[in-house]
C-alpha cells in the first residue's frame, strides 16, 4: 500500500484496512455462517417481494410501490457492506481503497436516509388512505408516488453527499490506515483523522437529528391523526380492520428506527461497551430491516401471502 508519510505521525493513505469484528478475529470463519445466511435471506426476501408486486397487478398501489422502493433500498444497504464483510471473514480481504471507502460510506448513510424518507412517505399514504379515502387515488397517483420517492433520494444525496467531501477536503491526513470496523462508517473513519474534526462531527450529528428525530416526529404525528380518525369509526370491527392496514408499516418503522437508535446511542455514549458489541450492532442495523421487512409484509399482507402460496404450490407440483 502506497502511503505518503507526514512528520512520521500522520499520513495520506491510498487505502485502508478493515478489521472485520475487532476482538473476534479468531471467530471470523464461524461468524461468516450467520452473517452469510442473513445476507442470503435478505436478498432472496427482497427480490421475492419485488417479483411478486411486479407480477400481481392488484398490488400496483401506492403502498406497494413504496414497498418496492424499500426493498431496493434494503438490497443496496445490505449489499454495500455484506460482500466485503464476508470477504474479510473468508479470505482476510480487508483492504479497501480510499475512494471505495468514501463510496461505501456515502451509500450506507445516504440510503439509510432515503429509507427514513420512504417510511415518512408511507405514513403520509396511510394518513390519506384512512383520513381522506375518497381522494386517495387522486392525491397519491403514480406520478405523485414517483416524485415522493425521487424527493427522498435527492434528500439523501443532499444530506450525505457533503460527508465524504468534507473528509477528503478538510481531513486528508490519518493517524493510521487501520479501521477498527467492518465497513467505512463515518464516525469510525473520522476518529482516525488528524486535525480538527469538530465541523464534521457537528454536521454528522445535525443530519442524524434531522433524519432520525424530525422524520420520526412527523411519522408519529401522522399516526396520531390516523388513530383519531379510527376512533371515530362506529364499530370495533371497523377499527381493527382499518388499523390492520397500518400494522405492517408500524412494524417496519420499529424494525428500522429501534436498531439504528440503539446503535447510535451506544456508539456515542456507551464508552464502557466492548468494541465487538459496537461493530456487531452497527452490522445488525443494516441487516435486520432487509431481513424482517419482507417477512413482515409477506405475513401481514393478504395479497402478497396468497401470491407466494400460489407460487410455492406451483413449484411443488412441478417438482
Amino acid at each position: 500500500m502506497a502511503v505518503l508519510t507526514f512528520h512520521n505521525v500522520c499520513s495520506v493513505p491510498s487505502s485502508f484496512r478493515l478489521t472485520g469484528i475487532p476482538g473476534l478475529e479468531s471467530l471470523h470463519m464461524w461468524l461468516s455462517i450467520p452473517f452469510g445466511s442473513m445476507y442470503l435471506v435478505a436478498v432472496v426476501g427482497n427480490v421475492t417481494i419485488l417479483a411478486v408486486i411486479r407480477v400481481e397487478r392488484s398490488l400496483h398501489q401506492p403502498m406497494y410501490f413504496f414497498l418496492c422502493m424499500l426493498a431496493v433500498i434494503d438490497l443496496v444497504l445490505s449489499t454495500s457492506t455484506m460482500p466485503k464483510l464476508l470477504g474479510i471473514f473468508w479470505f482476510g480481504a480487508g483492504d479497501i481503497s480510499l475512494d471505495a471507502c468514501m463510496s461505501q460510506m456515502f451509500l450506507i448513510h445516504c440510503f439509510a436516509t432515503v429509507e427514513s424518507g420512504i417510511f415518512l412517505a408511507m405514513a403520509f399514504d396511510r394518513y390519506v388512505a384512512i383520513c381522506n379515502p375518497l381522494h386517495h387515488t387522486t392525491v397519491l397517483n403514480h406520478m405523485a408516488v414517483g416524485r415522493m420517492g425521487l424527493a427522498a433520494l435527492l434528500r439523501g444525496i443532499l444530506y450525505i453527499g457533503p460527508l465524504p467531501l468534507m473528509i477528503r477536503l478538510r481531513l486528508p491526513l490519518y493517524k493510521t490506515h487501520i479501521i477498527s470496523h467492518s465497513y467505512c462508517e463515518h464516525m469510525a473513519v473520522i476518529s482516525l483523522t488528524c486535525g480538527d474534526s469538530r465541523v464534521n462531527n457537528i454536521y454528522g450529528l445535525s443530519i442524524g437529528f434531522l433524519v432520525l428525530i424530525l422524520d420520526s416526529v412527523a411519522i408519529a404525528a401522522s399516526y396520531v391523526m390516523i388513530f383519531r380518525a379510527v376512533m371515530g369509526l362506529t364499530t370495533p370491527e371497523a377499527r381493527l380492520k382499518t388499523l390492520g392496514t397500518c400494522g405492517s408499516h408500524i412494524c417496519a418503522i420499529l424494525i428500522f428506527y429501534v436498531p439504528i437508535a440503539v446503535s447510535s446511542l451506544i456508539h456515542r455514549f456507551g464508552h464502557h461497551v466492548p468494541p465487538p458489541v459496537h461493530t456487531l450492532l452497527a452490522n445488525f442495523y443494516l441487516l435486520i430491516p432487509p431481513i424482517l421487512n419482507p417477512i413482515v409484509y409477506a405475513i401481514r399482507t393478504k395479497q402478497i401471502r396468497e401470491r407466494l402460496l400460489q407460487i410455492l404450490k406451483r413449484e411443488a407440483k412441478i417438482s
